[in-house]
């Protein structure tokens, strides 16, 4: 029986199998985290990416591959080897042809050797006064020939990787061959760049020049960026020649490639890219260093992994606006800093999409952002650690489904209706039963039968709603201070205890600089510290009036978050004022908004952070003013502070109609 064999290798058809996958509720509370700890949304769904999962390999560890093997191709070599390789061919010739003529007794010998010794000291003028010479050794021949058939082989091989075994036959059939393939190749572009339909074209070229493109491209994009990005590489080797270089360089090209119609073609060819891959670095030089000297063939090659290595940095850093991981060219990851890099690229990609398919992120023009699911997620744990602080205190209500059905009792009970959520009152609901048998005559008691219009439910207080307006400071010195991140959390936790256990309460965040605005609670999760100055709280007190305005038969609610006093109030023409130190007129534009709120009948309390005498001041004045109260927590209590506040406020809140 024949045994079984088995060859194994790297796997090759995409993303490792076996890799184990990115947590993606893990990933959400990173950035969580790095929210609530004050960090911008935006930063912190980049650094994801950027730094990896879980301290994974992101693309800022590619970046640095990327960027080491720049460094390590910059010192790879001189790219004038072209010039110096011609011009090491060409004294190896001459001395050759010395040798031989000096064997020699005949005038011509004499008269070849003072040709040899007029030669011009320039590489390309040399090779072009020795173009219809009489080499007396043959080998001396084959040294200046290959000066130029290995020059024009360089220049066209490196246009075209097919081309390669094309050429060594050298005859016109092949120079036929490839001047059509040019003349097909450039018609085509010309009607590409004219929006041309070039589909069926391009089908047709590739049936009849394909061997020329081993790469096979699929589309006649895919072909212009594989020609471009050689063609500016070479464009690129002579932007980064001397001029006295360069001068050599494109007159010993031009010999080599003739005055037949191949210099002519090759020159549209490069028209026609420049013109259609402008962003190509085709102007751009390049300064490499190394101990050898690159031929025209390797230095090409060097400076178009240096242009490649630029663009995956660029892709990399994700920097410009909307840019996206669809954005990072994998095969080209691949092709320089190698398959695991690419797998790390697809791992990302693939947290990036399962993210966005799972509704934790969403994708806006300017880039990732979370969702409401996600906020929700932020949110729940902004609470639980504000509840975490609150340990050994009531916890304040739990989900409600009917407003009236969490209130106390109050000792009385009616009958049960249909969808009544109530609690049952079993000791009535059992005397009923009881009672109703005993008035149909029966004489047994037990056991006890319940029937529909048996139950009665506890009544509870019916608690009144409430319009919440929580004010919070977003004022340069919040951040610098590091107060930012509390504030956030703060706003968060009550946010989501609203929104789940006190649903008939409505919360509107409000946050104020310069100026004051109502935010959502993904706005807030995004909001950075702006560092415009000025303390607007009169701007935000008057929106909080509205919001209380909006909700006349709840109970108004205002909490203002602060770590300073008021430096700026809006103008007539609604124009925000600012002025340090605080000017009468914003002082008195504040207070008269703490008088509308205190008219309305809204409880008004103040939690001050820092140590501020001024502020001290101002917001007990304000305190007494309203009725209010004023609370000064350590940042690191804020959110305890704020929802215990709130919580016992709450709870104590009058029955409606009271």
């Amino acid at each position: 029986m024949r045994a079984n064999r088995f060859r194994y290798g790297a796997w090759r058809e995409g993303p490792d199998p076996l890799a184990p996958p990115y947590d993606v509720r893990a990933a959400v509370d990173e950035v969580g985290e790095r929210v609530l700890a004050g960090e911008s949304l935006r930063d912190a769904l980049r650094d994801l990416v950027r730094r990896g999962p879980q301290d994974g390999r992101g693309l800022d560890d590619l970046r640095a591959r990327a960027r080491r093997l720049r460094r390590e191709a910059l010192r790879r070599g001189n790219l004038d080897g072209a010039v110096t390789g011609a011009q090491a061919l060409l004294d190896q010739a001459v001395a050759t042809e010395r040798d031989e003529l000096r064997g020699r007794d005949d005038e011509t010998a004499r008269f070849n050797e003072a040709v040899l010794d007029a030669l011009p000291r320039s590489t390309a003028q040399a090779v072009r006064e020795l173009a219809g010479y009489e080499w007396a050794s043959d080998e001396a021949r084959a040294l200046y020939q290959q000066i130029l058939d290995g020059l024009r082989r360089d220049v066209v091989e490196q246009r075209f990787a097919g081309l390669r075994d094309a050429l060594r036959g050298g005859d016109s059939a092949t120079d036929a061959r490839v001047a059509d393939m040019l003349r097909d190749l450039n018609d085509l572009l010309a009607r590409h760049a004219r929006g041309e339909d070039t589909q069926d074209a391009f089908a047709e070229f590739m049936n009849r020049h394909g061997e020329f493109f081993p790469e096979r491209p699929d589309t006649v994009e895919d072909l212009i960026d594989a020609l471009a990005r050689r063609a500016a590489a070479a464009e690129q080797l002579m932007r980064s020649l001397s001029p006295q270089q360069r001068q050599e360089l494109g007159e010993l090209i031009d010999q080599a490639l003739g005055d037949g119609p191949l210099r002519g073609q090759l020159a549209e060819l490069t028209d026609n890219l420049r013109a259609l891959r402008p962003n190509l670095p085709w102007g751009r030089g390049e300064r490499m260093r190394g101990p050898d000297d690159l031929g025209y063939g390797d230095a090409t090659a060097a400076l178009g992994e240096l242009a490649e290595l630029d663009d995956l940095l660029e892709q990399l850093g994700q920097e410009h606006p909307g840019a996206t991981l669809d954005d990072v060219d994998v095969e080209a990851v691949e092709r320089r800093l190698g398959r695991s890099a690419a797998d790390d690229v697809r791992r990302l990609r693939e947290l990036e999409r399962e993210l966005r398919r799972q509704g934790w992120v969403s994708r806006d023009p300017g880039g990732l952002t979370l969702s409401p699911k996600a906020l929700r997620r932020l949110g729940r744990t902004a609470l639980a650690r504000v509840f975490a602080d609150l340990a050994g205190r009531r916890r304040g209500e739990h989900d409600l489904r009917d407003a009236g059905a969490a209130g106390d009792l109050v000792g009385s009970s009616r009958r049960w209706h249909f969808g009544d959520e109530q609690p049952i009152d079993v000791v009535r609901t059992i005397g009923n039963a009881v009672r109703r048998r005993a008035a149909e005559g029966s004489t047994a008691t037990l056991p006890v039968r319940l029937h529909p219009e048996d139950f009665e439910v506890a009544e509870t207080e019916r608690r009144a709603s409430a319009a919440v307006a929580l004010c919070v400071d977003l004022s340069y010195s919040m951040f610098a201070d590091g107060r930012w991140g509390p504030m956030k959390q703060t706003a968060l936790a009550l946010s989501h205890l609203v929104a789940t256990q006190f649903p008939q309460d409505s919360l509107q965040i409000i946050g104020f600089g310069r100026y004051a605005l109502a935010l959502s609670q993904g706005e807030l999760a995004a909001i950075e510290p702006d560092l415009v100055q000025g303390t607007n709280l009169q701007h935000a007190l008057k929106l909080a009036g509205r919001h209380l305005r909006r909700h006349p038969g709840s109970e108004p609610v205002v909490l203002v978050v602060t770590d300073g006093e008021p430096t700026a109030h809006l103008e007539d023409d609604g124009e925000a004022y600012f002025a340090w130190p605080p000017l009468p007129e914003t002082v008195r534009a504040t207070v008269e908004e703490v008088d509308h709120l205190t008219r309305y009948g809204a409880t008004l309390n103040l939690f001050m952070l820092g140590e501020d005498p001024s502020l001290r001041r101002f917001v007990d004045a304000v305190a007494q003013r309203s009725g209010g109260r004023v609370f000064s927590p350590d940042v690191a209590d804020l959110g305890r502070y704020v929802v215990d506040d709130y919580v016992r406020a709450r709870r104590g809140r009058r029955p409606a109609g009271s």
